[in-house]
């Protein structure tokens, strides 16, 4: 195949309306149907969609308007996160015996209501029993006093958090001697941070949304923005009008990339939108020999702009000489695509004057995630796509919370503003904080469930999340989680890492929400703007703000160490991030729903001030991702479902129509397996067995996928991206008849 023109949409389908009869999301019926699930709370449900920041994905939707494009956002991502906001006070006799629960789903777990009263299970217990705030916070102190800081780990994901929540628990954490504290974007990010700080000095965006509009080209490299951040689907419908082209690497053929209908822009809604105009299905893992490819193209050909290769660019010499090294038939075979395929991109990118790459977890999940970023970041260089109108570099963020939870320190390796942990910055931030900082890097969340399998750690304390559904291997996660002798879970609804079994005691803290958060608070999109959200007062039981409870347990250490905490209100957070992260700077000033401020303006790295030492952009070459598929095997990923994150809502992909239990597999594959759609096979790979069902789709030959979370259980737990620490969401398997 070397033809990549995605065939537009039958002329006589476009005129069906609303795609009646094709597989889509159906946005109206589900509205309905969201409205119905909140009818006992409309009136607060309003004021979280109309006055509040998105609690979903990180465009940043604030009310129903946007900085990008005018008229009304409204997507299914926000509204099926609704309910927890909306919904009552979980009666907590409901775990006072768990052993009915285990075998519940989460997303029945979630229907149980919100968790409205600190609760104790003990050892040998069938369930919880009501506590109150002073005992549970008195219980964790002690266990706290009592333990090296080295032994304790603290662990936020990025649902819903503030930055106001992430750069208090940071703060907390480093006051009780540990940098033992991590967050979400390590899981999916922290390549992409690695590689742009050391490649252009920074580690976000650096471009905003509204450049699509100006770019001849869009290139998506294992980002799926329909199904993830379907609010995009929006912009780019608004940026083909104008003429922007759209092309995917990506080894599956998504049918929202392909063709989506967007509710809110009433042409689109009717007769839908044709997305994508070129696909270039990549083997998974396959990114960086393409690239080389394609680079290596782009060099002969003197498809480059030499003008900011040579003024602006370090490293560009050994980049070239490396990719003339390359073996065409290796770059072939490891990519699963051809020369002319390469070409047929290189002609792409050479008539693209501007252009934004965009990337997601399809590149970073990987053992080598980290490289696949820098040869993103190497063909942008090589064309000057960053620091000028229409052009940028742009890791798409899945999550409300993710952008800021690194920027404000919540991170094993890195303090506020991301500055390195070390000796010298490690003085400088307790010269500002008025207490010892640690100098050591912590355990990152991966190292966390080790270091509980070893029996290294006394307290894990989570704030949202599941371990045992993000991470590989779940039966391996529930065994190192029911070593830690005291486990603490701060959120807003009971998970399935609850009820794993305590060695000593497991605590619940019932939380706030972001919009019942004291004083309001702060979300960074992925463009870089930070919003407010202002507080919609509702108490739930006795939730109280995720902030304030960081506080409260530093307070149950040591209260009088803690009055050098400060951090005593929502503003009061503000005014500090602004001191401490200067980038942050305009942050404290934010008071109204609809306040915002980009850091950095509209695009970083303008007029090529790249923030590194030299002030230059760099090239690096990378290595070549060694060959891991035997003959007969495939490569399978993971990281795919219409849902958030590891919530599912439905048992049936919407976008895809595929079942959950859906192994997705090439035409071709099947009948070489002697396979029909709906037969029942096994993946098998070193870490474990997945039962599941044929499902044919438009997939990369000797590529397999199926969804997370449940595909977990192939995964090795040990493979981490060496520049990140992501764990790999991929692996090898072979299929065997039968489940």
């Amino acid at each position: 195949m070397s033809d990549h023109r995605v065939r537009p949409t039958n002329r006589l389908l476009k005129l069906v309306p609303f795609g009646l009869g094709s597989t889509k999301p159906h946005h109206f019926r589900d509205m309905l149907r969201v409205a119905l699930e909140n009818q006992d709370n409309l009136e607060y449900a309003w004021k979280v969609l109309s006055e509040g920041v998105c609690d979903g994905c990180a465009l940043g939707v604030t009310g129903f308007r946007d900085w990008t494009i005018e008229g009304v956002h409204l997507c299914m991502t926000r509204l099926n996160l609704l309910r927890l906001n909306t919904m009552g006070a979980m009666d907590p006799a409901v775990l006072y015996d768990i052993d009915g629960l285990r075998a519940r789903p989460n997303s029945e777990l979630r229907t149980l209501g919100r968790l409205s009263c600190p609760l104790r299970r003990d050892r040998g217990e069938r369930g919880f029993h009501r506590i109150s705030w002073h005992e549970a916070l008195e219980h964790i102190a002690l266990r706290i006093r009592n333990s090296d800081p080295s032994r304790l780990a603290f662990y936020l994901t990025s649902r819903s958090i503030t930055n106001e929540v992430y750069y208090t628990a940071q703060k907390v954490v480093r006051f009780l001697g540990t940098n033992n504290i991590d967050n979400a974007a390590r899981l999916c990010h922290s390549p992409s941070t690695a590689a742009m700080k050391a490649a252009v000095g920074v580690s976000a965006s650096t471009c905003s949304y509204k450049d699509w509009f100006d770019s001849n080209l869009l290139v998506f490299f294992g980002a799926n923005p329909a199904n993830d951040q379907p609010v995009t689907t929006k912009y780019i419908h608004a940026a083909r009008q104008r003429g922007t082209r759209v092309a995917l690497v990506n080894p599956y053929l998504e049918p929202g990339m392909q063709r989506y209908w967007v509710p809110s822009t009433a042409s689109s809604a009717l007769f839908g939108t044709d997305i994508a105009d070129w696909w270039f299905p990549v083997a998974t893992g396959g990114d960086i020999a393409f690239l080389y490819g394609v680079l290596r193209i782009l060099i002969q050909e003197d498809w480059l702009d030499r003008d900011f290769i040579r003024g602006q660019t370090e490293g560009f010499e050994a980049l070239s000489a490396r990719a003339s090294e390359q073996d065409w038939q290796v770059l072939e075979s490891s990519s699963g695509l051809s020369l002319a395929s390469m070409h047929q991109f290189a002609e792409m990118i050479r008539d693209a004057r501007r252009a934004v790459l965009i990337w997601s977890m399809g590149i970073t999940q990987h053992a080598f995630g980290g490289d696949a970023v820098q040869m993103i970041l190497n063909l942008g260089l090589s064309q000057g796509y960053v620091g000028r109108l229409g052009c940028g570099l742009m890791p798409i963020r899945g999550h409300s919370g993710v952008q800021g939870g690194a920027e404000m320190g919540a991170y094993a390796t890195a303090f506020p503003a991301g500055r390195k942990i070390e000796p010298e910055s490690a003085r400088a931030l307790s010269e500002l904080y008025g207490f010892e900082v640690p100098s050591k890097p912590g355990l990152s969340a991966t190292e966390m469930v080790t270091a509980a399998e070893r029996g290294e750690l006394d307290l894990l304390y989570c704030v949202g999340g599941a371990f045992t559904r993000t991470l590989p291997r779940p039966e391996r996660v529930q065994a190192a989680l029911s070593n830690v002798p005291l486990r603490v879970y701060q959120d807003i609804i009971v998970s399935s890492d609850m009820l794993v079994d305590p060695k000593d005691t497991v605590i619940l803290l019932p939380a706030k929400t972001r919009y019942e958060q004291d004083g309001g608070g702060t979300e960074t999109t992925t463009e870089r703007r930070i919003l407010f959200s202002p507080e919609l007062p509702r108490q739930v039981g006795e939730a109280r703000a995720e902030w304030r409870i960081f506080l409260d347990l530093a307070r149950a250490v040591d209260n009088q160490g803690a009055e050098r905490l400060g951090c005593e209100s929502g503003q009061a957070i503000r005014e500090e991030i602004a001191r401490v992260v200067p980038f942050y700077a305009g942050i404290q000033h934010l008071k109204r729903s609809g306040d915002a401020v980009q850091y950095g303006g509209p695009r970083l790295c303008e007029n090529a001030q790249f923030s590194t030492p030299d002030g230059k952009a760099h090239f690096v070459p990378v290595e070549l991702p060694p060959r891991e598929r035997g003959d007969g095997e495939f490569v399978l990923s993971t990281r795919r479902g219409k849902q958030f994150n590891s919530m599912v809502y439905a048992e049936t992909d919407p976008l895809t129509g595929a079942a959950r239990d859906a192994i997705f597999m090439n035409n071709e594959d099947a009948a070489a397996l002697g396979l029909a759609r709906g037969d029942a096979v096994s993946l098998v790979s070193k870490a474990g067995r997945y039962s599941g069902r044929v499902f044919l789709a438009p997939i990369a030959r000797s590529n397999v996928q199926v969804h997370f979370p449940e595909g977990n259980v192939l995964i090795d737990a040990d493979r981490v991206d060496r520049l990140g620490g992501v764990p790999d969401y991929n692996t090898v398997v072979r299929i065997e008849r039968g489940g």
